[in-house]
């Protein structure tokens, strides 16, 4: 039965992506927003349902990863859309999801990702970096601002908005929808599984820190998001069992099925799977996954490069044994969509 249910899925993932025809090119606009906590400006990317008109373009496309097509300042289609935000894992950026967006936007979602400072491709800086608790902040700010900009609010519908986070942008995730961190429960679920989760808080050194813990333990949930999708998350063992316990929106957890980098889905995905509310809680595993199948599509001779330029960053190209990275994302964006739709029905 499994494999058959796969098997259907991925059937009804073609045909929801158009693959076998053309799907439709969505608007993209870009924006910045200025916060108070952090040193720089918020660099966002917009995706939206627009009319066949604006500037034909590719964005996120560099040596290394295929961009997608948008239309830059394309005309929004008239009405109110549900909308999604996007968090990139630790040092991602904005364009790691821009598949999932493109697919989003074609059916019908406002999609908005920003850059975290300290913890993006384009952005190091340790300090920034140590602060996590500004994440889920970073992503109520772009919350504010898409529902708040005279020339964004009319296109989403502040009724309608859910999270999608990768990896760490899973961590964020999980506390906008009412995770609370304990550094003292982190620590002794590295001492007993260690993951990559734990060797990139170690190298950060702020766990002894007071002021740290207290800011990470603080509550960062967002009322006004009604979703959350945790694609293959980390960092879950520092979350208390009685906060997952008390998630009351809809939360569905994607897993990675092949462990390359120390992150298995036995004590993250699963675990958070597990410790939430079985009335809210929805769990999928693919087998043929490995964690890095939820960025963007490689090029040709894509991971030679990464390997010249950092020994060991190709593995941000390899996936398991089985589909290609295109089947896993069309039967990732199946998932999603069809969890959205059943948050709100059409």
């Amino acid at each position: 039965m499994p494999r058959l249910r796969s098997r259907l899925l991925l059937a009804l993932a073609w045909l929801l992506l158009g693959i076998t025809g053309a799907s439709a090119t969505p608007g993209f606009r870009t924006a910045t927003i200025e916060t108070p906590e952090r040193p720089h400006p918020l660099t966002l990317a917009i995706w939206y349902p627009a009319a066949d008109d604006g500037t034909p373009r590719l964005v996120g496309d560099n040596p290394v990863f295929q961009g997608v097509a948008v239309r830059e300042a394309a005309t929004p289609l008239s009405g109110r859309h549900p909308l999604v935000v996007l968090s990139h894992g630790f040092g991602g950026n904005r364009f790691n999801q821009a598949w999932l967006a493109v697919q989003l936007a074609d059916a019908g979602y406002v999609v908005a990702a920003t850059d975290h400072p300290g913890t993006s491709t384009f952005d190091r800086d340790p300090d920034q970096a140590a602060a996590l608790w500004r994440r889920p902040a970073d992503l109520s700010r772009v919350i504010d601002h898409l529902t708040g900009a005279a020339d964004l609010s009319a296109m989403v519908d502040p009724a309608r908005i859910a999270v999608i986070g990768h990896s760490l942008g899973g961590w964020t995730a999980v506390e906008i929808a009412g995770g609370r961190f304990d550094a003292d429960a982190f620590t002794r679920n590295c001492a007993q599984a260690t993951s990559i989760a734990c060797t990139i808080l170690a190298r950060i050194g702020r766990l002894p820190d007071p002021d740290w813990r207290s800011h990470m333990a603080a509550d960062l949930a967002d009322p006004r998001v009604s979703a959350v999708i945790a694609l293959d998350p980390g960092g879950i063992g520092g979350f208390t069992q009685a906060s997952l316990k008390g998630i009351t929106i809809p939360v569905l957890v994607i897993a990675a099925g092949i462990d390359r980098i120390h992150l298995p889905a036995e004590t993250e995905a699963r675990r958070l799977a597990g410790l939430l509310p079985d009335r809210s809680a929805d769990f999928h595993e693919l087998p043929d996954a490995a964690h890095f199948s939820f960025i963007g599509l490689c090029k040709p001779g894509a991971a030679a490069i990464l390997d010249r330029e950092q020994p060991g960053d190709g593995i941000l190209c390899r996936d398991g044994d089985g589909r290609d990275r295109p089947a896993l994302h069309a039967e990732t964006t199946t998932l999603v969509v069809e969890a959205l739709k059943t948050v709100w029905p059409r």
